[in-house]
């Protein structure tokens, strides 16, 4: 003659209250419609020292899943209203709960429904009858299992944290450089290229335009009478007529391969790759009728009352037998050529 439940339980596990100390408290759900079954497994759970709470239908059983922090929930199939498998799948489609590890309890025992079971969340199946130790091994495995996932889990969001972390950082590390290139490579007060930049920047496109056998074009500029300009109205309005003209300058080149650079004082720079001389000269025309639209006064100018520039330009396809210094030259040259002629005019060097 086969025992009870509540008989094989009562042989097997007699009376013992365990300590709440000695297992993690951690709540189970029982649902199901037979109160014996309910008695039997939540005394079972709690001398366990797990946290139980029971429900006697479906209905009830989904509303204090969603309302408590349930781990595990031992779920009956044949219910009146809302059976088992519907419960389960109502569990998984839902954020609140779709985590709980359902342990079905049923004395279905055909393997369609045990397919079923598993086909709708189910973790595990127990068929009734059940054996206490059965259950309580079911029910530790599952937790054990359930730490191991959230453990897992907690170390996948630390390691994708620390990829993260780690972007973010290589990320401001880069800027940081970039930063850095920049600040070493731009002119304090203008925030135009500095004179080092300059030179890299004139051999590396002198290199590009001799392989490529193309023009480069340099425009040399200078702010005509600036002593005079800083004598009258101060440095710091010398300071701010600078960034004004190498504004004007850099609105002028409108390629992203162009350089603008602050060569020396008051003298500017600009690097035109693959740019044949008229091209240079109509930039310089651009910057020409950008200074004087800004009609900066200039009361103590030997040119006009207001603040003009000298340009020299020089163009060249780089050959084996030549160096960038040699442009810079020429250059210079048509800038000096500039400011003999009186100023305040655009001179290009002859080829």
């Amino acid at each position: 003659m086969k025992k009870s439940n509540a008989e094989l339980f009562s042989r097997e596990f007699g009376n013992p209250v365990m300590e709440a100390s000695e297992v993690e408290v951690i709540n189970i759900l029982i649902v199901d419609d037979t109160p014996a079954n309910l008695q039997l497994l939540t005394s079972l759970l709690r001398r366990r020292g797990y946290e139980v709470r029971a429900a006697n239908n479906g209905a009830l059983g989904l509303a204090i899943a969603r309302a408590t922090a349930t781990e595990v929930m031992l779920l009956d199939i044949s219910m009146p209203d809302m059976d088992g498998y519907t419960v389960c799948e109502q569990l998984k489609s839902d954020q609140r709960t779709r985590d709980i590890s359902v342990i079905f309890v049923s004395a279905l025992g055909e393997v369609v429904d045990k397919v079923r079971a598993f086909a709708v969340g189910g973790v595990d199946y127990i068929t009734k009858p059940f054996h206490v130790q059965e259950v309580v091994a079911r029910v530790e495995t599952h937790l054990a299992l359930r730490r191991l996932q959230q453990q897992l889990q907690a170390q996948n969001e630390r390691l994708q944290q620390e990829m993260r972390d780690r972007r973010a950082a290589e990320a401001a590390l880069q800027s940081a450089n970039l930063e850095l290139k920049r600040l070493a490579h731009s002119d304090g007060l203008t925030q135009v290229a500095n004179r080092r930049r300059f030179d890299e920047y004139l051999v590396q496109e002198w290199q590009h335009m001799l392989r490529e056998q193309q023009p480069l074009s340099l425009i040399l500029c200078d702010v005509d009478c600036f002593k005079a300009y800083n004598d009258v109205y101060g440095h710091q309005e010398g300071d701010q007529c600078l960034r004004e003209v190498a504004g004007v300058i850099g609105s002028a080149v409108k390629r992203a391969v162009d350089l603008v650079a602050r060569y020396g004082g008051e003298e500017f720079a600009v690097i035109l790759p693959n740019t044949s001389s008229s091209g240079a000269y109509q930039v310089a025309q651009d910057i020409q009728a950008g200074i004087k639209a800004l009609a900066m006064p200039h009361i103590t100018s030997l040119i006009a009352p207001i603040v003009t520039l000298s340009q020299g330009i020089a163009t060249v396809i780089p050959q084996l037998d030549a160096e960038p210094h040699q442009l810079i030259a020429a250059a210079d040259q048509a800038l000096y050529r500039a400011k003999q002629d009186g100023r305040d005019r655009i001179v290009v060097a002859a080829a």
